[in-house]
């Protein structure tokens, strides 16, 4: 099982990001305490390395996983949408049991 996939519109996503900030190595995927159902996706920029977080790369761009979330994201498909009502990351997570209605947060 692969810890993280990212597509190829995601990954031209985060290098456009990544470009935009000279110090960037990176980005970070995490998962936060969030909404209605417990969980929430985190994406920032790297511009320091923590040692702690797993990194892993896919079409050429560098995510950094922290160790807490690497459990809760594993097997993950990171995405981009750029639709008339919703433009960001989206992910397909295998681990998910659950979402709120509204559907930003989720449980496992």
């Amino acid at each position: 099982m692969t810890a993280i996939e990212i597509t190829d519109k995601a990954a031209g996503h985060i290098k456009a990001l990544i470009a935009k900030d000279d110090t960037a190595v990176g980005i970070r995927l995490g998962t936060s305490k969030y909404g209605c159902s417990g969980l929430g996706y985190t994406v920032d920029l790297v511009t320091e390395i923590d040692p702690d977080d797993e990194m892993v790369e896919d079409k050429g761009c560098k995510v950094y996983v922290d160790r807490k979330s690497l459990l809760f994201l594993l097997g993950t498909r990171m995405d981009w949408e750029d639709g008339l009502f919703s433009t960001g990351f989206t992910f397909s997570n295998p681990n998910e049991k659950g979402r709120c209605g509204c559907g930003e947060s989720f449980h496992v």
